[in-house]
């Protein structure tokens, strides 16, 4: 995927096709390629799809944190010319994608969360004491999906070389500090921006329940599940994420 990366101003991004913009908000651990699906499906249907490299260890430590990075998104939809756009966030992604809604709500026709940060997580940021130790790195690594096939060892390998280097992993700890830090519990009854909830029913890293209280938390959301799935469900179950997605925007008349 990177060779389709387009580099301008201070952005690097991929964008494909043409239609309503989807924004793509990848997690911490979460490459551009953990899209490559959603990119392809949604391409082919009247959408434009961008996916922009979020500057998740390129801010200054000061500026490592969910606020920063709502207002990069926010600047660069500006700079892209977007009025209005649909954001879909994994992980960090999602709790990015949440942050920025409330912030500029006008900016926001839907919003899609899969694994969200925002009111809880058990793995950002923790467990790298043993960071040295591939094999720890690796099971950590499994750990995100149902199946562990998926984590493979271009995957473990990303992880393993991210957590030791120490400028990553100094930011990497701030981020989940942030991320506690930017608990949503609060703001998302007042945020009437339609959500589609997408959550695998055998997620670790925000597990089930988290999901949940997102639907009963959001005035606006609908709640789909994916069994035998993990925290990365467009990874792990591409072509239903991308079914129950596509239903979603048709329903909503995005």
């Amino acid at each position: 995927m990177t060779k389709h990366l387009k580099k301008e101003k201070n952005y690097s991004y991929v964008e494909v096709g043409e239609g309503t913009p989807i924004i793509v908000l990848h997690g911490l651990m979460g490459g551009l390629s953990n899209f490559s699906s959603v990119l392809d499906f949604f391409s082919k249907r009247n959408y434009k799809v961008i996916i922009p490299e979020l500057p998740i260890y390129t801010m200054s430590l000061i500026k490592t944190n969910v606020k920063s990075f709502a207002k990069y998104l926010h600047e660069f939809i500006n700079f892209k010319g977007f009025s209005e756009v649909i954001l879909l966030g994994n992980s960090l992604g999602g709790h990015i994608g949440l942050y920025h809604t409330k912030h500029y709500p006008e900016k926001v026709k839907g919003l899609v969360i899969t694994g969200s940060s925002g009111l809880y997580e058990s793995a950002m940021g923790g467990g790298y004491t043993k960071r040295s130790d591939y094999e720890v790195i690796k099971k950590k690594a499994q750990e995100v999906f149902y199946d562990p096939a998926i984590a493979t060892k271009e995957i473990v390998d990303e992880v393993y070389a991210s957590v030791n280097d120490r400028n990553k992993l100094i930011k990497t700890l701030a981020i989940a500090k942030s991320a506690i830090r930017h608990n949503m519990a609060h703001d998302l009854p007042k945020m009437y921006t339609p959500t589609c909830i997408i959550w695998g029913k055998n997620d670790t890293v925000t597990p089930p329940e988290v999901a949940t209280e997102f639907n009963d938390l959001l005035p606006d959301s609908d709640l789909y599940w994916i069994d035998k799935c993990g925290h990365a469900a467009m990874m792990e179950h591409p072509d239903e994420f991308n079914r129950i997605m596509e239903a979603w925007l048709k329903k909503r008349g995005f």
